[in-house]
């Protein structure tokens, strides 16, 4: 493989997707994004095989049984996502790619790349302040919002399995932090 994996990953509502457009961004890094298939609903402004490959729960556990996933994970009852080894392949190539995944689905790619990558947590800067950032998107019922942060306490709990952790408490300061650890991993 010829080029380098970045994985981003965070809690719903740390900022992850923010600072992954941040990077994508910067010409110079040659970031392609892997967009993840989900059977999730299609959030209003997101774009089939742009944001995400929404596809329905029986397509995507057809391309399970076919074997088409790197790593998948059901995250939420009947809401799965994974990462389609077509979609990596047609990048990696030519390409650096970054990833905006959950814990489980960082921890399969980094055993997947191996050395070819790096790991980046994106760590809220506390459990209360996760909460007003998911409340603030007015998309999430009061059970979806115990939901996600349960799974966001267990999350935390895993950040120190990956290369860097980044604490999200100021966005600018993140972009400035996470592209310095993007560029020292790029150039080794």
């Amino acid at each position: 493989m010829a080029g380098k994996v970045i994985i981003l990953c965070a809690p719903s509502g740390s900022g992850k997707t923010t600072l992954a457009k941040h990077l994508l961004s910067i010409k110079e890094l040659d970031l392609k994004f892997s967009v993840s298939a989900t059977t999730r609903k299609k959030r209003d402004g997101e774009t089939d095989g742009l944001d995400y490959n929404f596809l329905s729960i029986d397509e995507f556990k057809n391309r399970i049984h076919n074997n088409e996933f790197v790593e998948y994970e059901e995250v939420y009852d009947n809401i799965f996502y994974g990462t389609l080894k077509s979609e990596i392949e047609s990048l990696i190539t030519n390409h650096n790619i970054i990833f905006d995944v959950d814990v489980v689905g960082a921890l399969s790619l980094k055993q997947y790349f191996s050395s070819n990558s790096l790991t980046v947590f994106i760590n809220p800067p506390s459990i209360d302040e996760l909460e007003n950032r998911l409340r603030r998107r007015k998309n999430n019922s009061e059970e979806d919002l115990k939901e996600r942060l349960d799974k966001a306490e267990k999350e935390m709990e895993m950040k120190d399995k990956f290369d860097q952790i980044i604490i999200n408490n100021d966005l600018n300061k993140s972009k400035d932090e996470i592209l310095s650890v993007v560029k020292g991993f790029l150039n080794k």
